[in-house]
């Protein structure tokens, strides 16, 4: 049986009861990834 397909860990998770990393550390990370991602993208679309 699969982890996912196991209602009290689903049920956990939707609650929030779980002690999770902090929305604003995710978020940051998030915006970092994105802002790198384009960062990068700019760099390899140079017109020549």
């Amino acid at each position: 049986m699969s982890l996912l397909s196991n209602p009290d860990v689903l049920t956990v998770l939707a609650e929030g009861q779980n002690e999770g990393v902090n929305p604003y550390f995710v978020g940051g990370l998030t915006l970092a990834g994105l802002l790198l991602l384009l960062w990068i993208t700019t760099r390899l679309n140079r017109d020549r």
